[in-house]
This record gives structure tokens, C-alpha cells and sequence, in this order.
């Protein structure tokens, strides 16, 4: 493996998150611009957001000026060992913050000092898999401040909203976290859920749901089913985008569940915002990306 070459690659994996925005996300805000009537602070707000992704990409800058905490799936070979990958990252999320693709975002939570580049306890969060094949798997998201404190965790059954434990209730759990938001966290939003699990393991399998499509479909009819059913409602609550009113509220609702012990029921929900960060590459060991993700 030529360490160099992976660095480089890492960058510009780094780069390419920050600054431009996944086909799938581009043609949901299409859609939602199309659904916004004329001359309405809703469609101006969509408009502004459409500026701002072709100028980040243009001047190769962040979208966004929160960069977010650095969430990075990884599925290695056996020609990469865990050590090497963290050092080779942590290097490109080094440089990347030096040259300008990722802000200074990484505070420690006792003095409140910035690390100014990035690394601390915690950021960036892997996950490391082994790999199927001998191809490096690599999956980056840039999840910002705004969103994550959107996100929220429900405990059934919640009498505030009278929902129950079973699907009716995590329909009310789901709209509920909508309605809370009232557009913060930069919304036309993007909803991650997980249906059980216990509080840690529901957050976690909640972010990994956004590493899908927008445009897909639930493997569970289900859940396919709630998704569009969740969605199609959020869009009628007139919150809008940014909560300035329209029709669009969301742009897209994914679900998936884990088991859970009989005494908890929890509905746990990661909020994305509209500049929603995810890339990601398929590589060999000499080097060469054979595939990036989310470009089609």
C-alpha cells in the first residue's frame, strides 16, 4: 500500500464532503423548490440554499461554516491495518483544516480549549469493519452542531403525546421531533431512526440510516411504508424551509430497528440538516479509487 497515496486520497475525500453536495440531496431540493409557490420566503430560502451549494462547490469551500463532527465508516482489508488508516486520516483531517476545507471545530468539553486542527477525544468517531473483498471501503459524514441538537430520543410509551408501543406511536414520535424543530437546525431536514435498541446502540444505528439514499427504498415494506407516510405528513405541517413556511419540511424520513429488552421501547432520531455531508470511495491497494459514492 502506498501510505502517500491514501493520504491524498483521504483529502480530497475530505474535500469533496465539505464543499459539494450528493446528487441525491441536489435533485431533493429540486423537488422541494418545485413544490414552493411563487414569491414566498419558503422558495427564496430554497433558492438561496441552491447559491450556496453551487458557489461552495465553484470556490472549492465549505458549505457550511459549522464543518461538523468528522464521522468516518471504514471497511479495511487485510492491507490495511486500523493503526495505519487513523494515522493517515488524522493526518488529512490535519491538513484539510490547515488549508481551509474543514473549521476548527473540535473543543475539549472541561477548558474549552480548540484543539485548532481537529483531533480530541472522540472526533473523528470510527467505526472500523473488516472488509468483504480486498477493496478499502471508506464512508464520511460531516454532521454539524445545528442538526444534532434537533436530534431527539423518545422513551414508550409518552403520554405527552399519547403514543403507544408499536408503529402508530412511533408515527407520533417521529412527527412530534418535526414539530419541535420548527425549522432549527437548517432545515428542510433529513430524518435518521432507529425503532429499539437501548439509548446508545438506537443513536448509533439512527445515523448509520443516513448513509442511504434519499431516493431509495426500505428493504422493510413496513418501514418503506412509514417513511412515505412520515414524510408525506411532515411536508403538510407548513414549517417550510428554515421554518419560514412552505412545503417543504423534510426531505426524506429512513428507518431501520434492532432489538430491544422488554422493560425499553425507544424511538431514537438523528436530524440532518440540508447540507448533507456524506462521500465516500472504493479503493485498491494500489491505490486507485474505482468508485466514489453518491455521485450518481
Amino acid at each position: 500500500m502506498d501510505a502517500q497515496t491514501l493520504q491524498a486520497n483521504l483529502l480530497e475525500l475530505i474535500r469533496r464532503t465539505s464543499t459539494e453536495l450528493p446528487n441525491d440531496v441536489k435533485r431533493s431540493l429540486k423537488k422541494g423548490l418545485r413544490r414552493e409557490e411563487k414569491n414566498t420566503i419558503g422558495k427564496y430560502a430554497l433558492e438561496v440554499i441552491g447559491d450556496n451549494i453551487q458557489l461552495a462547490k465553484k470556490k472549492s469551500q465549505p458549505m457550511c461554516q459549522d464543518t461538523g463532527v468528522i464521522i468516518c465508516y471504514v471497511w479495511l482489508p487485510k492491507w490495511c491495518a486500523e493503526k495505519t488508516f487513523r494515522r493517515l486520516f488524522e493526518r488529512a483531517v490535519v491538513k484539510a483544516t490547515k488549508v481551509g476545507f474543514l473549521r476548527q471545530n473540535s473543543v475539549d468539553s472541561i477548558t474549552g480549549v480548540n484543539s485548532g486542527n481537529n483531533l480530541g477525544p472522540g472526533n473523528p468517531s470510527y467505526h472500523f469493519h473488516p472488509a468483504k473483498g480486498n477493496s478499502l471501503l471508506v464512508k464520511l459524514m460531516l454532521k454539524g452542531g445545528g442538526c444534532e441538537n434537533m436530534s431527539a430520543q423518545y422513551s414508550l410509551p409518552d403520554t405527552r403525546i399519547d403514543a403507544g408501543r408499536d408503529l402508530a406511536g412511533v408515527r407520533k414520535c417521529l412527527l412530534d421531533a418535526v414539530v419541535q424543530a420548527q425549522g432549527k437546525g437548517c432545515g428542510p431536514g433529513i430524518l435518521g431512526v432507529c425503532i429499539g435498541g437501548d439509548r446508545g446502540t438506537g443513536y448509533v444505528a439512527a445515523k448509520e440510516t443516513l448513509f442511504r439514499l434519499l431516493d431509495d427504498k426500505n428493504e422493510d415494506r413496513r418501514l418503506a411504508k412509514m417513511e412515505r407516510q412520515v414524510l408525506r405528513e411532515a411536508n403538510t405541517l407548513g414549517i417550510g424551509p428554515m421554518g419560514f413556511g412552505g412545503a417543504t419540511t423534510l426531505l426524506g424520513v429512513k428507518i431501520t430497528h434492532l432489538n430491544r429488552v422488554p422493560a425499553s421501547f425507544f424511538v431514537s432520531i438523528s436530524y440532518m440538516c440540508w447540507a448533507f455531508r456524506r462521500n465516500g470511495f472504493q479503493m485498491g491497494e494500489g491505490g486507485r479509487i474505482s468508485r466514489w459514492l453518491y455521485e450518481s
